[in-house]
Formats: C-alpha cells, structure tokens, sequence
C-alpha cells in the first residue's frame, strides 16, 4: 500500500475516533510516524481532506503550529447535497469529479447504484471533447444529477 493511503486511513480513523469532530494534527510529529518529509503530509491534507471531499481545513505555522482538519457537517441529505454543488464551480477534472461522488457515497448522500450511474457519466470516455471544455461539460453533468438526487 502506498505511503499517501497510509497516511490518509491513519487520519481517517483519528476523525472516525472523534465522532465527527475536528482533529488536530502536528505535521512534524506525523511525518516522525511515517518516516517521511512533513511536505508528504502536506500532499495527503491537500489531495484528500479538501472542501469538495467535505473537510475544512486550516493550518498554523510555526513551533507551535497545527492542522486542524474539520469534517463539514450541514443539515439534512438535501443540504448537504447542495454544499457539494456550490463547490463544483465553472469546470472540474474527472479525478475531482470522482473523489466528490465518492464523498457523497460515503456520506449516504447517494446510493452506490447512482454513484456508478454519475461515474459512468462523467468519464473520459462519455465525454470525448477537448480541453478545457470536457471539463466545463463535466461539471454541469455532475451538478445536474446531484440536483436530481436531491
């Protein structure tokens, strides 16, 4: 398994073990566990506890400093739906698209049956155009159906 999923399941289970709350994470300490530069740390915060996979996260630098990483928590299914929506903007890459759809799933904001149907919709080969209009047309795409299931 790689390092970045390592890393990601280990801060995966320290927000399960606070029920929802925030965590916070020192990067150097993180990176001592792992045995790797704290700017891995930085790569797996970035890539996997974004906005559009439902995290906030701030930081702090310096001797004292932290990563607060907070799952965004909304109302109901509904709302919750929207918050993901807003986020999507003007155009989104396939790898993004996913990790959103994925989150929803997750978070039983939809079923698997309509996460493959929205994966299915939004790949490569369903979208066959130039960039960056593949993308622009992806992103209507994806909002259009996480309208319908909401």
């Amino acid at each position: 398994m790689k390092l970045s999923n390592i890393i990601e399941d280990f801060i995966n289970e320290m927000l399960r073990e606070a029920n929802g709350g925030e965590i916070e994470l020192k990067r150097n300490a993180l990176a001592e566990k792992f045995s790797c530069v704290p700017s891995q740390i930085n790569y797996v915060i970035t890539t996997r506890f974004s906005p559009e996979r439902g995290y906030l996260v701030e930081s702090r630098r310096g001797g004292g400093g932290y990563i607060r990483i907070t799952p965004v928590a909304c109302g109901d299914k509904s709302a919750k739906l929207m918050h993901v929506i807003n986020s999507i903007g003007d155009r989104i890459t396939y790898a993004d698209a996913y990790a959103m759809v994925k989150n929803c799933f997750d978070y039983d904001l939809i079923d698997g049956r309509e996460a493959k149907i929205i994966i299915s919709a939004l790949n490569e080969k369903s979208l066959p155009l130039k960039q960056p209009v593949q993308d622009e047309i992806r992103a209507r795409i994806l909002k259009n159906m996480l309208i319908s299931a909401a």
